[in-house]
């Protein structure tokens, strides 16, 4: 979350940093041939969530966001994957290991490294750390917390997805039941119920904690939706990572509709089979966050405390690939125009609606 100290730019230590790096899953990206990057330029590594690169949401945005600073911004970078049902010393090793081999800033992508992130950063007060959705109010001063209204671009989907059913019944499907997934769940029911305060919406979370593996489990996904799809629901939307992958399957195969998240899912390439059931997408502008924290880095005057994106700062939006969406703009416009401007409060408890 924070501090404009300077950052050390670390030449990478021969084959030791690459061992130490490969120990951990780390894809070393960091050197001027890969990265376009000159010798002494600012170092950033990124450890991903259960997933990585390629799960064609969450992660993919990150690295979308880590992409452009490399191309745009000539830093160096490399990657380290998470692994499922990985144990919490494994994060905080894969932490370690990146700040061993002198990255800094260290970016941690979901809330799952917050004990890690905070221990290790703890441990390395000269290093800069941030992490993606979480922001603990007991993270040293190092660490940045990138954070997103959530619940404001899910209010959207809600009234999308009430406004597009035909059986008047529509499903919600969070990966893990975390107070993160919570506000999806809650800013999605909020949005349909200011359409049709009546309308059901099935509500399946498929792993609870400790168990994260709901994130990145598209047999899960697919059943979940399936069950819903069965009780008549016939707009789905998935907030798990891969999993949802599965549930926009499932969609697919019931000719009903699903709405991606994290990502506009109907313009990746791994899911155009798909890209017709996909009404929308429910985007969370990681990408956009990530860059923006390492062009901080860059200048020297690195983001502080929790940055927080919501739907006024373009954090959080609905895609419109397809154009599935857009006989309906003028509805979302007003709910858009309402949270912007504070007449809409979206709630972020399921239990308050």
């Amino acid at each position: 979350m924070r501090r404009s100290t300077k950052l050390a730019a670390v030449v990478l230590s021969g084959s030791l940093g690459i061992a130490s790096l490969a120990a951990c899953g780390a894809k070393s990206n960091d050197t001027s041939a890969s990265s376009g990057a000159s010798d002494g330029a600012l170092k950033v590594g990124m450890a991903y969530d259960i997933g990585g690169r390629g799960d064609q949401s969450f992660n993919d945005s990150a690295a979308r966001g880590l992409d452009q600073a490399k191309s745009q911004l000539g830093v160096a970078v490399t990657e380290a994957d998470a692994k499922t049902g990985e144990a919490e010393a494994d994060k905080e090793t894969r932490l370690k290991n990146l700040v061993t081999a002198g990255y800094n800033p260290v970016i941690a992508v979901g809330f799952v490294y917050q004990a890690a992130v905070e221990k290790v950063a703890k441990e390395n007060p000269n290093t800069k750390f941030a992490i993606i959705d979480s922001a603990s109010d007991t993270q040293p001063s190092n660490v940045t917390s990138l954070t997103f209204s959530e619940q404001e671009g899910s209010y959207l989907a809600g009234v999308a997805a009430a406004l597009k059913t035909k059986t008047k019944h529509v499903g919600f499907i969070g990966g893990v039941q975390t107070e993160l997934i919570k506000k999806f769940e809650a800013g999605y029911r909020a949005g349909v119920k200011s359409v049709d305060p009546n309308m059901p919406v099935e509500v399946t979370y498929l792993t609870t904690p400790p168990d994260f593996s709901g994130f990145a489990a598209p047999d899960k996904g697919k059943e979940a939706a399936q069950g819903q799809l069965d009780k008549k629901a016939d707009v789905i939307y998935t907030a798990a990572g891969s999993s949802g992958n599965g549930a926009i399957e499932a969609a697919a195969g019931a000719n009903a509709l699903a709405i991606g998240v994290d990502s506009d899912q109907a313009a990746q390439p791994a899911l155009a089979k798909y890209k017709n059931s996909i009404m929308t997408s429910m985007v969370k502008n990681v990408d956009k966050a990530v860059f923006a924290y390492i062009e901080s880095a860059k200048k020297n005057q690195i983001f502080t405390g929790v940055k927080n994106f919501d739907l006024k700062a373009d954090g959080v939006s609905l895609a419109t690939t397809g154009g599935k969406i857009d006989d309906i703009k003028s509805k979302l416009d007003e709910a858009a125009t309402g949270i912007k401007n504070g007449a809409i409060t979206v709630p972020t408890d399921p239990s308050k609606i």
